[in-house]
């Protein structure tokens, strides 16, 4: 092959790189595309990483019956999308949420005059899309993870709870406030912290006062895995863990979750059997063979082009 020849084919490569690059780039952006939301923003700033931020900056991010529609709708579409592998849980603005509207909430709580019965189912399904909203992110099929910033209060506990891996900054802060608005938690909080801290003293202590945990506290205590030095260094961070998770088996990470969450419920026998059954199946995945052969040339997992799920 002569020279002429050569650079011909090197640049045709090169061409043929280029085009699939800006192929792949477009059809992220096109998935992307279709989630559309008044209170989320939605991104996807790594390959398979889908970033959801709480957009009401303005309002401190306060949750709204729209914003807990549209979090419902978000990680239930999040959760059967073959191209999310994993999630970044963020807000906006000064703070990552101040919890309820409370604006919106008054007209919402304030009595109607109606038949008891009938005000009591109103409220039980007003009450049922708030927990909702949360369990949601729980039953996400792909890891969440969020990263706080500034002030966590109220409602945005019960979120963070129900997430699969919590980072802060180091001017995080984090309350239980229902305490001081009259009303106990609802959400979640009440019901996931105690078995993500176990510390029965410690959550009684947050949820009667709604006092303030900060960074340190939150760490030490279990809260969060890891503090950051300020919001740019944990957003990078977050990035890099969920880009991390993303190039791992979908099979394998998708099952981890669901025996981990299956596992947290039900006595350890139970966890064993469920894993039993679900594995009789999982291990006849064509990812096994890729991973193991991707180890024996001593690459990585982000070297293997898994299969969408």
């Amino acid at each position: 092959m002569n020279g002429v020849a050569q650079r011909v084919l090197v640049s045709s490569i090169q061409a043929a790189k280029c085009t699939g690059l800006i192929n792949s780039t477009k059809a992220m952006s096109s998935f992307v595309d279709s989630y559309k939301f008044e209170t989320l923003a939605v991104s996807s700033p790594k390959t398979n990483v889908l970033h959801i931020e709480f957009n009401r900056p303005e309002k401190m991010n306060t949750m709204t019956t729209g914003m807990w529609q549209e979090m419902v709708e978000c990680f239930n579409k999040a959760s059967i999308d073959e191209n999310v592998r994993s999630i970044v849980l963020s807000g906006r603005g000064k703070l990552y949420t101040a919890g309820l509207d409370l604006v919106e909430a008054a007209s919402s709580l304030a009595p109607s005059g109606n038949d008891v019965a009938r005000e009591a189912f109103r409220m039980y399904k007003f009450i049922g899309l708030a927990q909702e909203s949360c369990s949601a992110i729980e039953k996400c099929m792909k890891p969440v993870i969020t990263a706080v910033h500034n002030g966590c209060l109220g409602g945005g506990m019960d979120v963070i709870s129900a997430c699969d891996i919590r980072l802060c900054d180091k001017d995080a802060y984090f309350s239980v406030k229902e305490v001081d608005v009259g009303l106990a938690a609802d959400m979640g909080s009440l019901q996931r912290l105690p078995r993500i801290l176990g510390n029965d003293s410690l959550i009684r202590d947050l949820c009667f006062t709604g006092r303030k945990m900060k960074s340190d506290e939150a760490k030490s205590c279990g809260l969060v895995s890891t503090v950051y030095e300020d919001k740019e260094k944990m957003m990078e961070g977050a990035f890099e863990l969920a880009e991390l998770i993303a190039t791992k088996s979908p099979v394998a990470v998708q099952s981890i979750k669901v025996s981990l969450n299956y596992g947290r419920n039900h006595s350890v026998n139970s966890g064993l059997e469920h894993i039993r059954s679900w594995n009789a199946a999982m291990l006849q995945t064509e990812d096994i063979m890729k991973s193991a052969q991707t180890l024996m040339m001593k690459k990585t997992p982000a070297d293997v082009k898994y299969s969408k799920l």
